[in-house]
Parts: structure tokens; C-alpha cells; sequence
């Protein structure tokens, strides 16, 4: 386990000398259990011929081993130990309105674990599967989604429809009219919500009048309150806003999209996944979509499982 956490610290802060005072040894240490490592091993592990020196093929696969050999290690303990929450627990979410709901899960979690340290990560959803597939997170938050790997596992925790959003003055009444008549705030993102408001508006036949393409959906919201045209968002993306506007269904009939957790299939911690998962349906409220796994018998605020 020393040498193997050795390896990680090298791999993530890139040199000898400084994986030396991550893990708290001297940096003759540090090469002295890369050596037994590589011996034990039978191949070398770095490229010795650059300084400093780098993982070659065979020290880069046998890193993505080690960060799975050691989380699991810290599973099972959080088992035999009862569900003490200790160490660490990385989450992934893509850009999406209902981030919003994710700070205040943490919040809550943070609270009935405090000796947990939670981490957030922010990227595309194809990189956040990668990461849960490659054990560099624990889960992750993203849209519905094609590219699941079998060994995963997609829930949705909430199930939001989508809206036509326009000044409030605007004298159309359904949303036809008003994509049809008033300027047009496009979302343009590479991401599953974008190729949906694009598919409906095919499909229902509308031509827009586009005035702005934005990537952000907040972004949007704010254009369309500061009177620049419509545009088609989730309704939770409104929630808290304080100017009002025209909000009329979007979609015939009215489309929904679903937000979930990214997770391995096979886990100790799915007492504590389920617990995640019940933090943000419940925030979601209206919207929220219960799991439809069985269920610990323990309570949401201390599932067996935890991290360790």
C-alpha cells in the first residue's frame, strides 16, 4: 500500500521531491520503494532519461491499478469499521441549472458527516464517466445519457420540464407565437439538453428569429429578464428568480429532461449513494425522482458503506 500511494504522489505532483512530502518520507525513500516496486513488479516504471523523471506505458497502467486497489481498500474498510465516515468522497457534475441544488447536498452532508472531506468537480459529461469508470471519482451528476459503461450505473434523481421563457410584456400567449414572433436566445452547448430543444423545434416545425447563442443556461435566464428575447430552459432554472416573466410549456407535448448519478454498479458505498441521491430528490422537490433500487434498511443520515 506505501509504495502504491508513493506512485500516485509522484503521478500527481510530479516529482520525487514533492510525492516525498506528500506521503512523509525522505525523497531516498521515495526512491527506494519505487525501486522495490519496480523489482517486485519485474519492469521499470519511469522514463529515467528525462528529469524529472515520468511514467512510462507500463508505470501508467499499473497507476490506474493502484487507485483502484487502494479505493477499494478504503471501502472495505468503511465496512468492517460500521460505515465510519473518514477520508474522502470526490463527486463530478456537469454544467447544468440543477447544480444549483448540488452545493446544498453537499452542505447537508458535510453536516451529518463532519469528518468527511467532500470534493466537487466541474467538466463534460464523457470526461466524468471516465473518471467514475477510472476510480478518480466516486460519482458523478449528468444528463441522461448513451454513454453509461455496463459496469455503471445511471439513476435519475430529478425529472424537470422544459419551459418557453419571455419578457413579461410579451402579448403571444403560447409558446408557437412567441418562439416564432420575439427574438430568440439559443442555447448552444455541446451537451444532451441543447440536441433536445433543437430536436422539438424541428420536429413542431418553428423557425426561430435567433438574436444570441449563449452556453450557459443561467446566462439565458438573464438575457430574457433583461428584456433581450425568449428562450427554452428547465423550469428548476427559475426557481428563486426574482424578476417575473412569461413561462409557458415548451414541447407538444410538454418535453421533461432527467438528471441522475453516475456510479460503479457494485459498490460498498451504495448505502451512501442512496443517501446522496435522497438529498437531491428532496431538494428537487416537485421534480424529484425516487431510487428505484431496494433500499438500506439504515436511516439517510448514517448508511453503512460510507466512505473510508
Amino acid at each position: 500500500m506505501r509504495q502504491l500511494q508513493t506512485l500516485i504522489a509522484i503521478a500527481d505532483h510530479g516529482t520525487f521531491a514533492r510525492a516525498a512530502e506528500v506521503v512523509h518520507i525522505t525523497p531516498s525513500a521515495v526512491s527506494q520503494q519505487i525501486l522495490a516496486l519496480e523489482n517486485e513488479i519485474g519492469v521499470p516504471l519511469f522514463n529515467r532519461e528525462t528529469r524529472p523523471p515520468t511514467l512510462n506505458l507500463q508505470g501508467m497502467q499499473l497507476l490506474e491499478t493502484a487507485r483502484s486497489i487502494l479505493r477499494q481498500i478504503q471501502d472495505t474498510r468503511a465496512v468492517i469499521t460500521e460505515g465510519r465516515t473518514i477520508g474522502s468522497f470526490s463527486i463530478g457534475s456537469v454544467r447544468t441549472s440543477a447544480i444549483g441544488l448540488l452545493p446544498l447536498a453537499i452542505v447537508s452532508l458535510r453536516k451529518a458527516y463532519p469528518e468527511l472531506k467532500i470534493s466537487l468537480k466541474v467538466g463534460l459529461s464523457a470526461a466524468l464517466i471516465a473518471d467514475v469508470l477510472a476510480d478518480r471519482l466516486d460519482m458523478a451528476i449528468v444528463a441522461e445519457h448513451v454513454g453509461v459503461p455496463r459496469s455503471l450505473t445511471w439513476e435519475p434523481f430529478i425529472r424537470e420540464p422544459l419551459v418557453v421563457i419571455a419578457p413579461k410584456d410579451t402579448p403571444h400567449e403560447d409558446a408557437r407565437a412567441i418562439l416564432e414572433n420575439v427574438p430568440f436566445v439559443r442555447f448552444r452547448s455541446l451537451v444532451p439538453l441543447a440536441n433536445m430543444i433543437d430536436t422539438e423545434l424541428a420536429r413542431l416545425g418553428i423557425v426561430t428569429q435567433d438574436t444570441a447563442e449563449i452556453d450557459t443556461i443561467t446566462t439565458i435566464v438573464e438575457c430574457v429578464a433583461a428584456g433581450l428575447g425568449a428562450g427554452i430552459v428547465p423550469d428548476i432554472a427559475l426557481r428563486g428568480l426574482s424578476t417575473p416573466l412569461k413561462v409557458v410549456p415548451f414541447g407538444d407535448p410538454q418535453i421533461y429532461r432527467q438528471i441522475g448519478i453516475v456510479r460503479p454498479g457494485v459498490s460498498p458505498k451504495a448505502a451512501f449513494f442512496d443517501d446522496v441521491h435522497t438529498r437531491l430528490m428532496n431538494l428537487a422537490g416537485p421534480y424529484g425522482v425516487p431510487t428505484a433500487r431496494p433500499r438500506s434498511d439504515k436511516s439517510a443520515s448514517g448508511p453503512a458503506g460510507a466512505p473510508a
